[in-house]
């Protein structure tokens, strides 16, 4: 599955994989339990392919931070969201070092790990097919 159907819903843990389109929104199921919930237009949805992280150059899309993780942890899970702020800051300047502290907090690193230990679980990173479909488009 490509991050273009993977959601993350405000106010709600964890991520969403897209399921079906209803007449007022559409049917998601967490990849952390499984459970199934109805989104409506109400709901404030952040589609994974389209965040990025700020860098002192450019914004890095989420996919790439991901497969920097995953080179990092040679596809195994990576430290855990939990973990202080200052561990946070310094796993997420260790895999991109110019990237822009001012614009990316310790919240977002937490969601990116986070997010990235979700879908490491779920056997969703697998991004070079994606990456292939999307060039040949």
């Amino acid at each position: 599955m490509s991050l273009d159907k993977v959601i993350a819903i405000s106010g709600k843990p964890g991520i969403y994989a897209l399921k079906k389109q209803t007449r007022s929104g559409f049917v998601a199921e967490s990849l952390i339990d499984n459970k199934r919930i109805t989104v409506g237009i109400r709901h404030n949805v952040s589609v994974l392919s389209e965040i990025a992280i700020y860098t002192l150059s450019e914004e890095k899309p989420l996919r790439e931070v991901f497969q920097k993780i995953k080179e990092k942890e040679n596809g195994a899970p990576t430290i855990n969201h939990k973990v202080s702020k200052d561990e946070l800051e310094e796993y997420f300047f260790n895999l991109i070092p110019d990237y822009d502290e001012d614009r990316v907090y310790a919240s977002d690193i937490k969601k990116v790990v986070q997010w990235y230990n979700i879908l490491q679980k779920n056997d969703m990173l697998d991004f070079e097919e994606e990456t292939a479909s999307n060039e040949e488009e």
